[in-house]
């Protein structure tokens, strides 16, 4: 059983500011493009992060694991794929894979996982609405 409709690809441009003095891509800059693939794959699903925000549910960082295999450079472009892992529960995992975009070389893999919280800052269950989205995600890429 694949899950091909739970990933999603975006690309992005590195930028001068994201490297180093040698050229090379800041280590820290490979989460905040992780944070570009969740957004952008939540985004296309049709539940942009500011609409679960306004149901009154947040969804920060608990675990963040990242593997560099080769460095992005100034100009590159990058793909940013985002997987959903639809097996956790209690928590939302997303699995990344980012490669240079003209020789698909694999640059850093790694993934994310998120907790749910309420508006009080209180950790809570995974909301239903949030569930309810992910079965239908399983169900229609079955």
């Amino acid at each position: 059983m694949g899950f091909r409709m739970l990933t999603h690809q975006t690309t992005y441009r590195v930028i001068y500011g994201d490297t180093d003095k040698m050229g090379v891509a800041y280590h820290a800059n490979y989460l905040r493009w992780f944070e570009i693939g969740r957004s952008e794959m939540f985004r296309s699903l049709g539940l942009p992060y500011k609409t679960i925000e306004e149901k009154g549910i947040f969804m920060p960082i608990s675990e963040v694991y990242c593997k560099f295999l080769a460095p992005a450079r100034y100009d590159d472009v990058i793909v940013i794929e985002t997987t959903l892992d639809p097996g956790v529960k209690g928590s939302m995992k997303l699995d990344y894979r980012i490669l240079n975009q003209s020789n698909e070389q694999l640059l850093v893999h790694g993934y994310t996982r998120l907790a749910y919280m309420d508006a009080n800052g209180h950790v809570t269950r995974p909301p239903a609405f949030l569930l309810e989205f992910v079965d239908k995600l399983k169900n229609d890429s079955a």
